[in-house]
């Protein structure tokens, strides 16, 4: 783990964040870059904010700078926060229950490995 950033108590259902999620994680920071930047969602914004403190994170304390490219997206979890709960009338003198959601988005960044390249045994023999 390079670097970690977190987003505390983000007015937004867990699961409308964890949607947007899938579609970066395990990808580098250029490209999932990329994808918040075009992606149809309210919960790009906030993610993509949390994305780009953690790869400022990585380059403050080192002299050789890393590249978007060379870093990847380790993990990255959606997490429900406190629910703010407001009430509205309901019919023959009831109330019910409104629940605003929050969610603690963390996000931790490692560097990218270059996959190993194996010989086949069986190329080598012919």
């Amino acid at each position: 783990m390079l670097s970690k950033a977190k987003a505390k108590y983000v007015r937004m259902s867990p699961r409308k964040v964890r949607l947007v999620m899938e579609l970066i994680k395990g990808k580098t920071v250029e490209d999932a870059n990329a994808i918040l930047s075009s992606v149809n969602k309210r919960a790009g914004g906030p993610i993509q904010k949390v994305l780009n403190s953690a790869f400022a994170n990585v380059n403050f304390d080192r002299q050789d700078k890393l590249l978007e490219k060379d870093v990847m997206i380790s993990k990255i979890v959606a997490g429900g926060g406190p629910m703010l709960t407001r009430y509205r009338a309901a019919t023959m003198g009831r109330a019910t229950p409104i629940r605003h959601r929050t969610v603690h988005i963390s996000l931790e960044l490692d560097e990218v490995v270059a996959p190993v390249e194996t010989k086949n045994k069986k190329s080598e023999s012919k």
